[in-house]
């Protein structure tokens, strides 16, 4: 069983989840900029994912030379698969091929329910039975940046219709909260920086020779490169080295809801690199969010009585 962490532990871990959340949150606004629009294409979706996991992938293979960085467990393989699996191919390739079709801002707040599917993920991995208050305050956070989302949709007042793009972004963010539980998991008994560092290395043979024969056939802007560069040195890669010591030391239940945050960072970013407008309706749904953020991280997440059955990875 996963043990409570202690205030100054638990304010540790929240702290760097924020940092891993901050990196993070300039992820889709630069996506976009890579990929661009059904108008004014850029980058393919699968070259812009592929290229950034290659770029992380060979920083990191540079890392645990480095740093000696010691082989990990037979044990630890089958779960190092199902992180890559999770955040180095599935989030990035299905947030690439939909944002070429929806704006930044209109992913982030799909993207909103992550902090509960990562929740809800971690709290069966590591057997916590968190308070019905901290889920009242994780629902709450959730549904409003749903509601945010259903304002925005374009569609009647009331109504909010899934495109195929916000089916491909929900995906995404069953994939992101997999790999964020398991690497959080993977992260108590490895070092944090070594957990991605593995994931990205064993997709290497993959992404490397994927991102060559996806290369664009014309010339790119600087633009949609140096977007590329960041996708893969901070969200790809720095990000996850906060990420999830902070989930290993303060507790995936707990540090995930940090990340209902993210999407308001993203429209943040998302005006001075793609033009987009920061009204009054959006900060206002910001601040309500934090609070459930705030509220909800004074709801302890108490340890089961009883292990809950769970089938080894083999």
């Amino acid at each position: 069983m996963t043990a409570h962490p202690n205030p100054q532990t638990l304010r540790r871990g929240l702290w760097l989840g924020c940092l891993g959340v901050l990196m993070f949150s300039v992820t889709l606004p630069m996506t976009r900029l890579a990929v661009g629009t059904p108008e004014a294409p850029q980058m393919s979706s699968v070259f812009a994912a592929l290229a950034r996991a290659a770029l992380a992938g060979s920083l990191s293979a540079v890392y645990l030379l480095v740093t000696r960085a010691p082989w990990p467990r037979r044990q630890d393989w089958w779960p190092l698969v199902l992180v890559a699996l999770g955040v180095v191919f599935g989030f990035p390739l299905l947030t690439s091929l939909a944002l070429r079709h929806v704006q930044a801002a209109h992913a982030s707040v799909i993207l909103g329910v992550m902090p509960l599917a990562t929740a809800a993920v971690g709290a069966l991995l590591h057997r916590q039975r968190p308070s019905l208050g901290f889920w009242f305050f994780a629902v709450l956070g959730s549904a409003l940046v749903m509601t945010f989302a259903m304002l925005r949709s374009g569609g009647p007042a009331g109504h909010f219709s899934l495109q195929p793009a916000d089916m491909l972004l929900l995906a995404a963010t069953l994939c992101a909260a997999l790999g964020y539980a398991i690497g959080a998991r993977l992260s108590q008994r490895l070092r944090a920086e070594h957990v991605i560092c593995w994931a990205l290395l064993i997709s290497l043979p993959l992404t490397l020779p994927g991102s060559w024969l996806a290369w664009p056939d014309q010339p790119m802007p600087a633009s949609a490169w140096w977007a590329l560069s960041y996708l893969g040195v901070f969200p790809m890669w720095l990000g996850f080295f906060a990420w999830y010591r902070g989930l290993a030391l303060g507790g995936t239940v707990q540090v995930s809801q940090v990340q209902l945050l993210q999407p308001f960072l993203s429209m943040l970013f998302a005006v001075p690199l793609l033009g987009e407008r920061l009204d009054a309706t959006t900060l206002g749904f910001a601040l309500a969010v934090i609070a459930s953020v705030v509220l909800g991280r004074k709801m302890a997440a108490s340890t089961a009585t009883a292990p809950i059955p769970a089938k080894a990875p083999s």
